[in-house]
């Protein structure tokens, strides 16, 4: 057995090293030198010094751990404003209106937010899992220019958690280029809890990724897209996306209010396609 007067000094010691904070790495590992020493020496039992010592470089691991930055707490916020001020928007009910009906039951709705401007919201039910849905549009949103033609690129450039990202986005002037070339740059937060998933984001400002020639630096946000299965349905899913746009620039708000609702009903045909071929090509 260990002298008691060791074991209560190796006790202590690893409860104040535990709780101190800003303490550097060196003293746990300075730590784990000394035990394995005091192990050699058959000062006790190896067990108990490894135990000790595995604790030893856990805490280690912990402390290489870095903080998020002042910047990167404040995307995390700003992803986490987008996400409730967009969420709050599309529990509210009242004031929708109509914009376009299609044949197979997506639809497009409106309203003017006196704080935000007019939103727009699609309604769509996708024949594929909610997995696949959230797969395509979270982990492979590099990859959405290759099947969005109103997409030109999305570049991720930050990760900050597992939950933000901040991203370039160009998009693709509109037939007859009556919207020129369009990019962003967004804060993006993404919100998994059971069955339902949260994607939101807002426009940043992000230093290394100035305004780009050829393109309108234009704004979004507060938006949002919700996943859900469809009740009954675990194989299809419900997909609601709120739309907030300035295109900047001077365009007429008809022509906007055509240009958008028109980009939300194209957005769900591509996504079907995309997700039928990338089905057939897993079967």
């Amino acid at each position: 057995m260990l002298p008691a007067t060791f074991k209560l000094c190796a006790a202590i010691s690893y409860r104040h090293l535990r709780n101190m904070t800003g303490l550097r790495r060196q003293a746990a590992v300075a730590i784990s030198q000394e035990l394995s020493r005091l192990a050699c020496r058959g000062t006790g039992p190896g067990t108990w010094i490894n135990q000790v010592r595995r604790r030893s470089s856990l805490l280690s691991s912990r402390l290489e751990e870095k903080p998020f930055s002042e910047m990167e707490m404040s995307y995390i916020k700003q992803g986490e404003e987008a996400l409730q001020k967009s969420l709050s928007i599309l529990e509210d009910q009242d004031g929708w209106k109509t914009e376009t009906v299609v044949d197979n039951g997506d639809k497009v709705l409106s309203k003017v937010l006196p704080d935000v401007g007019k939103v727009f919201r699609l309604e769509v039910v996708v024949d594929q899992p909610l997995d696949a849905v959230y797969g395509e549009l979270v982990d492979n949103m590099e990859q959405m220019g290759d099947w969005n033609p109103n997409v030109k690129e999305v570049k991720i450039l930050q990760k900050i958690g597992k939950d933000t990202v901040i991203t370039h986005e160009k998009a693709a002037a509109t037939p007859g280029n009556i919207v020129g070339p369009r990019d962003f740059v967004s804060v993006r937060c993404s919100k998994r809890r059971g069955s339902t998933c949260v994607l939101a984001g807002m426009s940043t400002k992000y230093g290394a990724m100035p305004e780009q020639e050829g393109f309108i630096r234009a704004e979004n946000g507060p938006t949002c897209m919700i996943l859900r299965p469809l009740p009954g349905s675990p194989s299809q899913t419900k997909l609601t996306w709120l739309l907030s746009i300035d295109l900047k620039g001077w365009l007429p708000k008809t022509i906007i209010n055509q240009v958008l609702s028109q980009t939300q009903v194209d957005f769900a045909n591509h996504l079907r396609e995309r997700l039928a071929r990338t089905v057939a090509v897993n079967c």
